[in-house]
């Protein structure tokens, strides 16, 4: 997904770019990411997806309401990660990818409540400012601090502290350090070399966490403000203001580019301006070449929303579009039972090729994009036989003004 970062313009969102690192015109940074659920069968983590769904909305929600600069958490929103640098001698972190977030965070040395160990096989490191050369205090009478965490009561050589609450109950905070971090660059020749850049990010100093046992080192948020570290390296001259991803829910990878995407050309459709989240028009939806028989103002704009969010597994759609979209999809294949399983997900019994038995399914957006999905990515294999549809009622889910809420996923 591309965007231009302030919210102030707009910008142009880049679905699925499979060509993405062969198909570059100038430099572009490159995050290899991993998903938290990465390796493991679909059909015996139903309950984690929708449990960690739950909570994630319940963060998002909150954000659409207050527009709050976070809504991921260190433990049970961290669905893709990845690796950043970070100092001088350089230190590997973990670090959520966080579409929803919009600043850069990790664990300070000699945090209180920070987790020490994960279940996700990693060892977790804490950022010492100490111990880097390159490092430095951002204060708060500094521009950065002044723009995102403005004080009433600031005096040269204070710190510029942050604070972060999340839905589940967890929080986060801490000041604002400076330091250099390391990248890696594509180039048009499909050369890689290391970048640097300085960058101010939160060391969080104090953490609760609801649930540790997934935790990992931060939060890398790719939000919309000029806080997120897209935003601060575009305004660097480092890289252009877009960024683009391509995620792997079957094997649990993928990568995040930042930087000007231009050859071949590629679709995109306009983000809607002033908002906190990435939202888009949608235009319809078509099932097996057919247009699914909704009301044309089920997104009219003025009272409804579709946003992407990367920290989200599933697609969440408004009840009239998803059992509109259930019966379509099942039409084909009639003599099915199909079955109601963790009281969210239907499913069904079938041994034929999946893509042959169900249909293709074609979001449409504005400005003609378009986002194909396949029976093989829309469905889960539960066991050798059975399989579960992975598109979800949203169960009218709103924001707090009301607008209806179209959600879709990584997954």
């Amino acid at each position: 997904m591309g965007k231009k970062m302030d919210r102030r313009r707009n910008g142009c969102l880049i679905f699925s770019l499979l060509v993405l690192v062969v198909a570059v015109k100038g430099e572009n940074l490159v995050f290899n990411v991993k998903h938290k659920y990465g390796g493991r069968n679909k059909g015996s983590i139903l309950n984690d997806l929708k449990a960690h769904d739950s909570r994630r909305h319940g963060r998002m929600l909150t954000s659409v309401e207050f527009k709050l600069g976070g809504n991921g958490s260190p433990t049970d929103a961290a669905l893709y990660y990845t690796k950043l640098s970070i100092g001088t001698p350089s230190k590997e972190y973990h670090v959520q990818v966080d579409t929803g977030s919009d600043i850069l965070w990790v664990n300070c040395a000699g945090c209180e409540g920070c987790p020490t160990k994960s279940d996700l096989g990693i060892d977790l490191a804490s950022y010492d400012l100490k111990a880097s050369t390159t490092a430095k205090s951002v204060s708060c009478d500094e521009e950065f601090c002044m723009l995102n965490t403005p004080y009433s009561d600031c005096k040269v050589g204070m710190p510029c502290d942050y604070q972060v609450s999340y839905g589940d109950g967890s929080s986060t905070s801490g000041f604002f350090v400076k330091d250099d971090i390391r990248f890696d660059q594509v180039s048009g020749d499909l050369k890689t070399t290391s970048m640097n850049g300085s960058i101010a990010f939160g060391c969080s100093s104090r953490q609760e966490l609801s649930n540790p046992s997934q935790a990992v080192d931060g939060i890398l948020g790719f939000g919309q403000a000029s806080s997120s570290v897209i935003s601060q390296l575009a305004a660097a001259g480092k890289v252009k203001k877009i960024f683009a991803h391509c995620l792997d829910g079957k094997n649990g990878g993928g990568i995040f580019t930042i930087g000007q995407v231009v050859q071949p050309k590629v679709n995109s459709t306009p983000l809607v301006p002033d908002l906190p989240h990435y939202n888009v028009v949608m235009k319809g939806i078509e099932v097996g070449g057919e247009v699914l028989d909704i009301p044309t103002t089920i997104f009219n704009t003025k009272s409804s929303m579709t946003i992407i969010d990367s920290g989200t597994t599933l697609a969440y759609l408004p009840n009239m579009v998803y059992s509109a979209l259930i019966y379509k999809l099942m039409e084909r294949q009639p003599q099915l039972n199909i079955r109601l399983v963790e009281e969210s997900f239907h499913c069904f019994d079938y041994t034929g090729k999946i893509d042959d038995g169900f249909p293709v399914v074609t979001f449409r957006f504005a400005d003609s994009l378009s986002l194909t999905v396949y029976p093989h990515d829309y469905l889960f294999q539960v066991t050798e036989s059975r399989w579960c549809i992975g598109w979800q009622d949203s169960g009218g889910m709103q924001a707090k003004d009301g607008m209806t809420i179209t959600l879709l996923g990584a997954f």
